[in-house]
């Protein structure tokens, strides 16, 4: 197998969804670059994020810390976490873990392996095949945002109205008004609402 180049992301926030009870939008920005990469999580795993980022000590250690407690007693690190997969609109990861000698690869949902790779100081890496797929550029949003504005509020379509919580309302909506959705949500950095048109766009290539 080929080598393949990783790029770096740095974690940029935690966006709660307005219309989906439950979800959060994680959103990922490669660390020499304008793209970024919004992962849908759910609440105890953006939670779990959350608590690290802002170095809250819970009363009892939750899961993800009890990874960390349990690595620590046996003697291994966490080295990275990485991006590695996306198929269908689902992203996978793997916690790279060493020993000191050996080095395995966990397969983990990417919420679980930032939420750990975050106790240990892990970098997170993705790879170019992935942010080309799934990455939003933000520099491309900026020249369109005021024709996106007028373009969206007169084709909006009622299948899009807030209370689903999976894709089914973009289903039959056309590529050409998905990507005017997917710059409308970019504009209002409504990241989850923008993943989930995303999912469906890449579900279409």
């Amino acid at each position: 197998m080929k080598s393949v180049e990783k790029i770096k992301l740095e974690i940029l926030g935690l966006s709660s969804s307005q219309s989906h009870t439950g979800s959060f939008a994680l959103v990922l920005g490669e660390e020499s670059g304008s793209r970024r990469l919004p992962i849908i999580i759910g609440m105890f795993e953006a939670q779990a994020i959350a608590i690290e980022i802002e170095k809250i000590n819970p009363n009892r250690p939750m899961t993800h810390d009890l990874f960390k407690a349990f690595a620590k007693n046996f003697n291994f690190q966490v080295e990275e976490i990485i991006i590695s997969d996306l198929k269908e609109g689902v992203f996978f990861a793997k916690i790279r873990c060493t020993d000191g000698i050996k080095t395995v690869d966990i397969d983990s949902r990417p919420s679980d392996a930032i939420a750990i790779g975050l106790r240990f100081d892990a970098p997170i890496y993705t790879y170019e095949s992935i942010l080309s797929e799934a990455g939003i550029v933000i520099n491309d949003l900026e020249e369109e945002n005021e024709h996106t504005k007028k373009t969206d509020s007169e084709k909006k379509d009622p299948r899009t109205k807030a209370g689903s919580k999976s894709n089914e309302p973009y289903k039959h909506i056309s590529v050409e008004q998905l990507k005017i959705m997917l710059e409308e949500a970019l504009a209002k950095e409504d990241y989850e609402r923008a993943a989930r048109i995303r999912d469906e766009l890449n579900k279409r290539n």
